[in-house]
């Protein structure tokens, strides 16, 4: 776990810090200025009128119909599919928007809505959940990084200025929050707090609790799930006194059983008028009609669908039986070592490599849901800059088909660049003489976290080459998608290259991130810390 550097000595790094988040916020209200989804695009116009919609439905119709089909609810027309808390949040800012325009969630005349005061209303209302939930978990996750610093590690990545700045400024989440129009930022928001009461904290009741309500937002968060209940169940069986250890196991069990089911019941009850309405709702959130994915996405089915169409070789059901499989296999091993080997680094690997697994081989994957990875490996960055970087980016361009339909392309070119140069310039920080193109030499950047360490200069310049190589690889691709007209037989060429290209990626970044996993050792100290708390009680 590395030796926790002495509270009272801690003093937190200001240089830059207030600075680079007003920077950060700054970048998103850029982003804002652009279109959103479905921006002037007629009849169903896209996720920023889904969020819209689901104020008018809120505000106008009763909790126990808002997912069921009635004359006042049209389902196919963008129905409710997320969790109550969504709901209640869509609710709010429905009340609020009544309030302030009432035609803009005025029942069904209300459709398509465009007007300019509105727009800003509906883009202040991410931005302060942003700032709400997501900025000050991040803030929290990167104090806690500085504090447990030892003093005399030099890891620039571990600054709190700069680590702070440096996850605020991943592209991905701006571009689809800010650009695109969603509140990905309240669920990963809920998940960082959850992490945090683990990792900083150790507060398991709090830790359960943030985390349900992470999913009771988004059902997505089911990918970060199995991590938390494995990690979670074995400190049950850590540290127990001599005599009566299968009472204090289950008291614990107990425990966070009745934090769960609490949260679930507060939130749940109000849709709980009969079995049908939950049932609804389950229905909605689970879709199986839909297929195994929609747009282009960078997994394996719908690389595999280039050269075997699925549809016509499996059902529905079939293909969600054979997604289930699949990712269960690919998860379960990285579960077992944490419950097995319990480490906090492991709990972040784990976190990395189960979302992957399920992003990879799950069913009805969005492109979107790549940023459900893309925080965990943020979380892990000041540890493995370089390959967590190059994910990073890559997680970004995997969006693009996506950004460029949206009329997002420029915020999307500005903010990596962005990313990149600040990432060049925390490198140059520690390593002032380094070349200009720093963040493609891995030397360099390994050397800013471990500069009294050799590490093995033929692998590294081999990392080196091909992250340039890859690099380039995303610079032609995303050239050739805008300039280059595709053939008309092939319409959705530069989208499935793209996808490929990223797959190709994340199947090699999954194998690096469960190599990292299996490789650190079982965290002695972690269990020796739980043994005293228990001896002093």
């Amino acid at each position: 776990m590395g030796k926790r550097a002495d509270p009272d000595k801690f003093t937190v790094t200001k240089d830059g810090l207030l600075p680079g988040i007003f920077f950060a916020l700054f970048v998103r209200w850029c982003v804002a200025a652009y279109p959103y989804s479905g921006y002037k695009t007629p009849p169903m116009y896209g996720d920023y009128e889904a969020q819209r919609h689901w104020q008018e439905i809120t505000v106008h119709t009763p909790i126990a119909k808002w997912y069921l089909n009635t004359t006042h609810n049209d389902l196919m027309y963008w129905g409710l599919d997320y969790p109550p808390l969504t709901a209640y949040h869509s609710l709010l800012m429905g009340l609020v928007a009544e309030w302030l325009d009432p035609e803009s969630v005025r029942l069904f005349a209300s459709r398509g809505y465009e007007n300019e005061s509105h727009k800003l209303f509906m883009r202040w209302t991410v931005f302060l959940c942003d700032l709400y939930f997501y900025v000050t978990a991040v803030l929290c996750l990167c104090i806690d990084q500085e504090r447990t610093k030892p003093k005399e590690q030099k890891n620039v990545f571990k600054r709190m200025d700069i680590a702070t700045i440096l996850f605020l400024l991943y592209p991905g989440l701006m571009l689809i929050d800010h650009g695109h129009f969603q509140y990905n930022c309240v669920s990963l928001g809920l998940f960082l707090w959850a992490t945090f009461f683990i990792i900083a904290i150790e507060n398991d009741i709090l830790s359960t609790i943030f985390f349900v309500l992470a999913i009771n937002y988004k059902q997505m968060e089911l990918y970060h799930s199995l991590p938390f209940f494995f990690y979670l169940l074995r400190k049950c069986f850590i540290g127990l006194p001599p005599r009566g250890k299968l009472m204090y196991i289950i008291a614990r069990i107990n425990k966070l059983a009745i934090a769960v089911i609490s949260c679930f019941v507060i939130i749940w009850y109000p849709l709980s008028e009969s079995w049908d309405t939950i049932i609804a709702v389950v229905r909605r959130l689970f879709p199986l009609t839909r297929g195994v994915f929609e747009d282009k996405v960078s997994n394996l089915w719908c690389t595999v669908n280039v050269f075997v169409k699925l549809k016509t070789v499996y059902t529905h059901e079939q293909m969600a039986e054979l997604c289930l499989v699949s990712t269960a296999m690919a998860a379960l091993p990285s579960c077992i070592d944490l419950f097995l080997r319990i480490n906090k680094k492991k709990f972040v690997l784990s976190l990395i490599n189960v979302s992957l697994a399920f992003y990879l081989f799950s069913y009805q994957v969005h492109e979107k849901t790549i940023l459900l990875v893309a925080i965990p490996v943020a979380i892990h960055f000041s540890e493995d800059p370089f390959m967590c970087f190059w994910f990073l980016l890559i997680s970004n361009f995997s969006m693009l088909p996506l950004l460029i339909k949206d009329g997002l392309l420029i915020p999307f070119v500005a903010s990596n660049l962005i990313y990149i140069c600040f990432y060049s310039l925390s490198v140059w920080l520690s390593q002032p003489h380094a070349r200009f193109l720093v963040f493609i030499n891995a030397n360099s950047v390994y050397r800013a976290i471990q500069p009294n360490k050799i590490e093995n200069s033929v692998v590294l310049n081999l990392l080196s080459t091909n992250f340039f190589f890859s690099l380039l690889g995303m610079i032609l691709l995303t050239l050739g998608s805008v300039f280059i007209e595709p053939p008309p037989k092939f319409p959705d060429l530069f989208p499935l290259m793209i996808s490929v290209y990223s797959f190709s990626h994340f199947l090699l970044f999954f194998a690096y991130f469960y190599y990292q996993q299996l490789s650190i050792p079982k965290c002695l100290p972690v269990i020796q810390k739980f043994d005293k708390k228990v001896k002093g009680k």
